[in-house]
């Protein structure tokens, strides 16, 4: 007979469990709730660099809101191995949201069912991979203790602000001290042409020119090689460029980040000119 113990049954989400677990949630809790509404989907692994300190702490605390329905998870296929969990707002998560913001969401089970397709989604790994580096920026910022992320906008939101412009994957505000550097987020894949990348360029000169707010554009590159190319095309006099590459190791919030036209050494974010009070924003 195994000793293994049973898993866990979750109970049924309804407007009674919501009165009971609501109360049971710690300040934690609700800031992943927050960003999950935001943004949609995170790895185990990308929860941990938010807020957490360990993994092992990660992984039954996420354990115990799943059971309670407040997070759901998913596994996408891969044809060897095993992915990681994917988590994502269940029904229960949406209205602790809705109410801590004060708004209305309709159908929270169809938010929630929208977040799990996101499993068969071809958009997934995109979307993974602009939430990895705003997940290690938090992790930096939490370990420096005298930083903050302090902005971490969805793309949806930058199409809502900019969309006639520009389309930007992100943008994000980080902090330290004196120190606010402003910046878009651009997420390369290595499928988009060279040209397509420098042709992007011109819709932030355009937002650039009209406002007088000069933001830096990140691009960030799946590897060296391709950050290397493109750094030969991305040229534009208006534009404050700034290139990274996964392929460096140590995640968005180390030292990754080389400006255009500079030959090193590589910076935190943080460590670029200052863009405070630039304004641009609403």
């Amino acid at each position: 007979m195994s000793s293994a113990s049973p898993t866990p049954v979750r109970r049924r989400g309804d407007s009674d469990l919501a009165a009971v677990v609501a109360p049971r949630l710690t300040p934690r809790d609700r800031a992943i709730c927050q960003v999950l509404f935001d943004h949609r989907v995170l790895t185990t692994d990308q929860v941990v660099d938010l807020c957490f300190a360990n993994v092992t702490t990660a992984r039954h605390r996420l354990a115990v809101l799943h059971q309670l329905r407040v997070l759901d998870r998913f596994r996408p296929f891969r044809p060897t191995g095993s992915a990681p969990w994917h988590w994502v707002l269940d029904s229960l998560g949406v209205e602790v949201v809705a109410a801590d913001r004060g708004i209305e969401v309709p159908r929270p089970t169809a938010h929630h069912a929208r977040a799990l397709a996101l499993a068969d989604s071809q958009r997934l790994a995109h979307l993974l991979g602009v939430n990895g580096i705003f997940c290690s920026l938090a992790r930096w910022a939490r370990s420096r203790g005298d930083a903050e992320l302090a902005e971490w906008w969805p793309e949806r939101r930058c199409v809502s602000e900019w969309g006639q412009v520009v389309r930007p994957d992100a943008f994000g505000v980080v902090s330290r001290g004196e120190a606010v550097v402003e910046f878009f987020v651009e997420y390369d894949a290595g499928t988009e042409t060279l040209a397509r990348l420098a042709a992007k360029l011109d819709g932030y000169a355009d937002l650039m020119r009209a406002t007088g707010w000069s933001p830096w554009v990140a691009f960030w590159f799946p590897a060296s090689g391709r950050e290397a190319e493109a750094r030969k095309v991305l040229n534009n006099p208006t534009v404050a460029v700034v290139t990274a590459a996964a392929e460096l190791g140590t995640g968005a919030g180390g030292a990754v980040w080389l400006r255009l036209g500079s030959e090193g050494p590589r910076r935190h974010l943080v460590e670029l000119p200052s863009t405070a009070g630039k304004g641009g924003r609403q």
